[in-house]
């Protein structure tokens, strides 16, 4: 099976250390490996079209006609002439013009797709022959030879993502960390009709709009059309390449969108999605004083008098945003955290915003998100179809201390925290069957990790017990007399055998120490297990987790379902009775909260036991100098202790990921008991207006939902705070080797 996470990390890996070891910079080298990225992919695809093709054609004489460029209409697929075919360029002469023929390449697929005209990039030539050579070959492993789109969709994504994060292109400015895309997307859910992204970048809402429709069962381009606006002409060819390679159609147009209206899409689009240009100061407010997007009485927010230039556009954009929104339709922005409650003609334009109704939810994002600044951001949603029991109401989100660390600069949602900010949005709108689904996922997740924790036990016990022998007639070998050591000098009055005698006492009291870890180890294996195995049972007899499938939103509208007190499951075992779905999901996380405390105690087990069988090898090896010794299988001692290394890994995993799951059903529970929307003090209230006015019309979460009380740390806070610093210390020292050999290399030039 195809490891996607794998390959993109080995494949980046290989293209950097090209990079790093040519002349180029990130943004010279960023652009035509995604170009590569590209034609592999079409000539994949070409060659699978092209294989279906052949199939229906028919024959006369024996023979089939030749397959001619209408043939590949309504397939996906670009048709690639000859000279544009990945293979051709593979295989080309070893005096061959390299560059240029991938110029050409490019060239001819433009000719072919009106889309990409102009778009690819065709500077090849540049790149030193035996640089573009290896990126060549890097591109046609045999995994991505037999790559269907949606893993070059991933591998796209992720180098988009690595050249944002290394600075290229522009600073990053194109491309929307994943985790905004995705939670603005989970929380419009754009499904049909216009999508418009007036600053799109290289495209990332479409992309993540479009795998949203297609994780739903449905054709993405059949169902949406995709406007968007670029000011950059990199970022838009960026954009066209993006969705050319998921196989989605748009159009993107270049322009500036504070001067470039798309005046035709006003009041036109289902869906707005956007991360534009924060605080930008230089908009002339003579070209936008008209501008019928700018709604409010206020239009201009200010003016700034040094420049005669409009202070801050956020404001502009809120009004775009809003402008292009049909009566029902819906949007999702990223804006500047300031923009919350700014005051002056700011305020003025917010509060006739709030006025009309349509601001649905504010979310607050912590620190850390963007790949090249540091500062917070705020989540922005329009609905302008909010049913009349929330037209007067704000869902408010403080999610600044929901996060993941990636590294020490950049920070994510993991697709838990992601899921779980999306079910207080559903909770909100009244859909407590997704909710409920959500929690069944989890449940159902946590019973299918801890099912394999029995058989990762299990493997452990073979390489323990072998290691165990091993170390155990060593020692035995041993005896009374010690051969070793008998050269040392005297140390603090200490003879040789002094030293070797108290080097004999600590291997073997280590020994025992390890054969009693794996007496308690395997008691308390031996009782988890089987109640575990007994309650594993018991859910699968009891069936809990089916639910009828989530509600849509069809027309504008929340098809929301009806109150599911009725409802029961219809295979509910003895013990639950006649419980509705959240009374017996609580039941069941409440069965299975006993195994926590049980799980961190084996797992506590695990790892003490692995350490002092590793301690115990080390001591024969450096103090017992045991590979000397004819009783020492070294190859069979590092066979078993490299089995043990894994085997335990794999332990802890199944261990962790169970716990990991169940915590996020006891996230949700703990927070929603009833399965219904609640305010929870340091994370979420639904405000009114009223509210809103008392708090000088402020959309900053934080100045609604107050501050948690702060629950006592338990070892797994702990340990997330350790890998936190660990991972900032192992960040602070790469920076400080590049500095220090930025340093020689600036006095090597120098002569110093």
């Amino acid at each position: 099976m195809l490891n996607i996470s794998q390959l993109e990390s080995s494949l980046w890996e290989a293209a950097d250390q090209l990079r790093a070891n040519s002349k180029l910079n990130a943004n010279e080298y960023s652009m035509p490996v995604l170009g590569l990225i590209f034609l592999r992919h079409a000539t994949n695809r070409f060659n699978a079209v092209q294989a279906e093709i052949e199939k229906g054609l028919s024959s006369r004489g024996g023979k089939k006609r030749p397959i001619t460029k209408d043939d590949f209409k309504g397939k996906s697929a670009i048709f690639l002439p000859e000279e544009a075919q990945y293979d051709r360029i593979l295989n080309l002469a070893e005096n061959a013009d390299i560059g240029k023929a991938i110029n050409t390449a490019m060239k001819a697929i433009e000719d072919e797709t009106e889309m990409l005209q102009g778009v690819l990039p065709k500077e090849y030539t540049s790149f030193e022959p035996d640089l573009l050579y290896s990126l060549v070959r890097i591109f046609d492993r045999e995994e991505l030879r037999k790559a269907t789109g949606d893993v070059f969709g991933r591998i796209y994504e992720y180098f988009l993502n690595k050249f944002a994060m290394s600075g290229a292109q522009e600073g990053g400015e194109f491309f929307t960390p994943p985790s905004l895309v995705r939670t603005i997307v989970n929380m419009i859910e754009p499904d049909r009709g216009n999508v418009l992204d007036p600053a799109c970048g290289s495209a990332g809402m479409f992309v993540q709009t479009g795998h949203f429709v297609e994780n739903r069962g449905e054709d993405a381009s059949a169902k949406i059309t995709f406007y968007g606006q670029e000011k950059s002409d990199t970022n838009t060819r960026l954009a066209r390449m993006n969705l050319a390679v998921h196989g989605l159609e748009g159009i993107i147009r270049q322009g500036n969108t504070f001067y470039d209206r798309w005046e035709e899409l006003l009041g036109q689009c289902d869906f707005v999605m956007s991360n534009p240009p924060f605080n930008v100061d230089g908009v002339s407010p003579e070209k936008v004083k008209t501008d019928s997007r700018l709604f409010t009485e206020k239009k201009i927010p200010g003016i700034a008098a040094k420049t005669k230039a409009v202070s801050n556009a956020n404001y502009l954009w809120i009004q775009y945003f809003y402008s292009y929104l049909n009566e029902r339709g819906r949007a999702g922005f990223v804006m500047a955290s300031s923009a919350s409650d700014a005051g002056h003609g700011e305020k003025e334009i917010r509060e006739e915003l709030i006025a009309t109704q349509a601001v649905d939810m504010i979310i607050s994002i912590g620190t850390n998100f963007f790949y090249t600044k540091s500062l917070p951001c705020t989540l922005w949603f329009f609905d302008k179809g909010k049913p009349a029991e929330r037209q007067d109401k704000v869902l408010m989100i403080d999610a600044r201390n929901v996060y993941r660390v990636v590294t020490r600069k950049i920070r994510d949602f993991s697709e838990e925290q992601l899921q779980n900010i999306t079910a207080i949005a559903w909770l909100y709108r009244g859909q407590q069957e997704r909710y409920l689904g959500l929690v069944g996922e989890y449940l159902n997740k946590t019973h299918q990790e801890a099912g394999t924790i029995a058989g990762a036990l299990t493997e452990l016990e073979s390489p323990l017990i072998k290691l165990t022998q091993l170390l155990q007639t060593f020692s035995d070998s041993l005896g009374a007399s010690l051969p070793l050591l008998k050269n040392l000098p005297e140390v603090e009055g200490l003879v040789a055998e002094d030293i070797a005698n108290q080097n004999v006492e600590t291997f073997r009291a280590t020994l025992s120490e390890l054969e009693a870890g794996i007496q308690e180890f395997t008691a308390v294996r031996v009782g988890l297990i089987s109640e575990l195995q007994v309650h594993l049972a018991w859910f699968a007899e009891n069936n809990l987790t089916p639910l009828p499938p989530f509600p849509t939103r069809e027309g504008g509208k929340d098809h929301n379902s009806p109150p599911l007190s009725p409802r029961r499951y219809a295979n509910a075992g003895e013990g639950l009775g006649e419980r509705s779905i959240n009374e017996a999901q609580k039941e069941c996380a409440a069965r299975f909260a006993p195994f926590i405390p049980q799980l961190k105690t084996l797992q506590k087990h695990i790892n003490e036991v692995h350490k002092v069988g590793t301690r115990a090898v080390d001591l024969a090896e450096k103090k017992l100098e045991a590979r000397k010794q004819d009783t020492w299988d070294g190859k069979e001692v590092k066979k078993q202790r490299d089995a043990l290394d894994t085997v335990r890994d794999q332990a802890i995993f199944a261990i962790k990921s169970t716990l990991y799951m169940k915590a996020q059903v006891t996230w949700l529970q703990s927070r929603f008991p009833e399965a219904v929307f609640v305010d929870v003090p340091g994370l979420c209230k639904v405000v009114t207006r009223d509210e809103i006015t008392q708090q000088d019309s402020s959309l900053t979460p934080g100045r609604y939902v107050g501050v948690t009380a702060l629950d006592g740390e338990d070892e797994e806070d702990v340990e997330e705070r350790l890998r936190k610093i660990h991972l900032e210390l192992a960040s602070l020292n790469e920076e400080a080797v590049e500095l220090a050999m930025a340093i020689a290399k600036n006095f090597e030039e120098l002569g110093i």
